[in-house]
């Protein structure tokens, strides 16, 4: 899909393009037409902002069980190569939605409506994702956001200058993914951030994702002295990964309410790590603003 068919939002400060292919945000740019998001670069990763619905992460083999029945899911669930409708669009918001159909069901049996709602308010973007049970059964899932911002950001600042800083200290170990199996080790690691800080360097993500399963904090910030940074607030997801192809111009930082199986996972879905579930009828909320903050001269 070309970027001249991307829906595009605006306010005084900030301009958004979003895809409705996967209902995929791939383009933040402030007033002075600088780029937030990834440069998207083939030679390492083509994505910008992919929707992880109804799994974050990998099932075991790529298949789960569920009561008595085997399905397939590939990486993250379905929803980043789904088509979303565009139900409303304004200048500075539009409305998405994915409903269940006949092939979603072969791999995920359950009626949901799915609506990405994104809104500029002056430098801040807000996204609001909706899972609603549309069905007459519990309908278990996990959700993710998996926003690539630029990195360096604009501003002029190094790329070794740049930090990611907690809204609260992080002392606690964090998971990591095998890389045999895309699966989340059993044994913790302990943690690169030094009290509320993380300084990303490419040397991190050689084994994958830094993925912090009990997270304290519910906002980051992401940035460099003297350089533009991003506040990112995620108030409803209580995971967090953050991943780059190493020495890419992206870091993903993305909150998550899911995981990838644990290896050697051979239980039900419903009892997945992360994974919630809603009565028919319900509605769970998924929130992440993402606030523009110009550097200081």
């Amino acid at each position: 899909m070309g970027v001249t068919e991307l829906v595009s939002i605006a306010s005084a400060e900030l301009t958004a393009g979003i895809n409705p292919l996967g209902a995929e945000l791939w383009s933040l740019t402030d007033a002075r037409g600088r780029e937030y998001m990834t440069d998207a670069d083939p030679a390492f990763w083509t994505g910008h902002a992919p929707i992880l619905f109804p799994i974050v992460g990998m099932v075991r083999d790529g298949r789960y069980r569920l009561d008595e029945r085997t399905y397939e899911l590939p990486k993250h669930g379905f929803a980043r190569h789904s088509r979303f409708a565009v139900l409303a669009a304004e200048p500075d918001s539009v409305h998405l939605r994915l409903t269940d159909d006949a092939q979603t069901r072969t791999s995920y049996p359950f009626a949901f409506a799915l609506d990405l709602l994104f809104r500029l308010a002056g430098t801040t973007l807000k996204v609001e994702s909706r899972v609603k049970n549309t069905g007459d059964e519990p309908l278990p899932f996990s959700f993710g956001y998996h926003p690539a911002f630029a990195w360096p950001l604009p501003g002029g600042a190094a790329k070794q200058d740049h930090r990611v800083v907690f809204a609260d200290p992080e002392p606690q170990p964090i998971r990591r993914i095998d890389p045999d199996s895309g699966l989340v080790l059993e044994q913790t690691s302990a943690t690169p951030v030094e009290g509320d800080t993380l300084a990303p360097d490419a040397a991190l993500f050689e084994a994958d994702a830094l993925i912090w399963d009990h997270l304290t904090s519910r906002s980051v910030r992401f940035g460099a002295p003297a350089a533009a940074s991003l506040e990112i607030a995620f108030p409803d997801t209580p995971m967090l990964g953050i991943w780059q192809k190493p020495g890419a111009n992206y870091l993903c930082i993305e909150p998550w309410q899911g995981i990838a199986d644990p290896v050697g996972y051979q239980g039900d879905f419903r009892d997945k790590p992360g994974v919630v579930s809603l009565a028919p009828g319900e509605t769970r909320s998924f929130r992440m603003d993402v606030t523009v903050m110009q550097e200081t001269t």
